[in-house]
C-alpha cells in the first residue's frame, strides 16, 4: 500500500511539474506565434486586399468588442482616394478543418473590396484552389454586406468550385460570418477609424 501511495505522489509531482513547464513555454511563445501568424498568414492577404493603402494596416490594427463579448481584430486601410476600409478574418469549416478568410469592406459603401483565404487544411489540388485560384474568392468582390453570399446550391449567389463543394461552402460560411460581424460591430469600428 505504501508503494502505491509513493507512486501516486511521484506521478502527481511529475504531472504538476510538466503542466507548469508547458504553461510557461506556452506563455513565452504566444507573442512569437502571433507575430508569425500575422507575418505569414494575415499580412499577404491584407496586402492583396489593400494594395494601394496610404497607411500601414498591420501597424494600425485594433480590436473591437461588443457587449456580448464578440471580439474582432481589425486592420484599417485608407485608400489613395481617401476612402476608408477595414479588413478582418473570419472562419468557416471545410473538408480538412477550419478555413480562414480575410475580408476587406469599404466603410462608406458597405461593399466587399476583396476576400482572400489565409489558412486552410484542404486537400492539395482540390480544396487548396480556394487560396491559389482567385476566381472563386473574387466572386465576393463588389458584393454588399446585405447580399446573400451563400453558394448557389444553397440558394445564394456564389458559384462553388468544381469538385470542392465542402471547401466552397466553408469559405462562403466565413464570408457570411464576416457580413454579420461587420454589421454588428460597425459602430465600434467607425469609432476607431476617426
Amino acid at each position: 500500500m505504501r508503494e502505491m501511495i509513493n507512486m501516486i505522489v511521484v506521478l502527481t509531482v511529475l504531472t504538476a511539474f510538466s503542466g507548469g513547464l508547458l504553461a510557461v513555454v506556452e506563455r513565452g511563445t504566444a507573442n512569437k506565434i502571433e507575430d508569425q501568424v500575422l507575418k505569414f498568414q494575415k499580412a499577404p492577404a491584407i496586402k492583396a486586399i489593400f494594395p494601394e493603402a496610404t497607411n500601414n494596416p498591420l501597424a494600425e490594427r485594433f480590436t473591437v468588442q461588443d457587449t456580448e463579448g464578440d471580439k474582432l481584430q481589425v486592420f484599417p486601410g485608407i485608400m489613395a482616394d481617401g476612402s476608408k476600409a477595414v479588413a478582418f478574418e473570419t472562419k468557416g469549416t471545410g473538408f480538412g478543418g477550419p478555413i480562414g478568410l480575410m475580408v476587406g469592406i469599404n466603410l462608406k459603401t458597405d461593399k466587399i473590396i476583396k476576400a482572400r483565404v489565409t489558412t486552410h487544411s484542404e486537400t492539395p489540388g482540390i480544396g487548396t484552389r480556394a487560396k491559389t485560384d482567385l476566381s472563386f474568392v473574387n466572386q465576393f468582390s463588389g458584393k454588399g454586406v446585405h447580399e446573400n453570399l451563400a453558394l448557389k446550391g444553397d440558394n445564394g449567389e456564389i458559384d462553388a468550385m468544381s469538385g470542392a463543394t465542402v471547401t466552397s461552402r466553408g469559405v462562403s460560411i466565413a464570408a457570411i460570418q464576416a457580413e454579420k460581424l461587420y454589421l454588428k460591430l460597425k459602430p465600434e469600428i467607425v469609432k476607431h477609424m476617426k
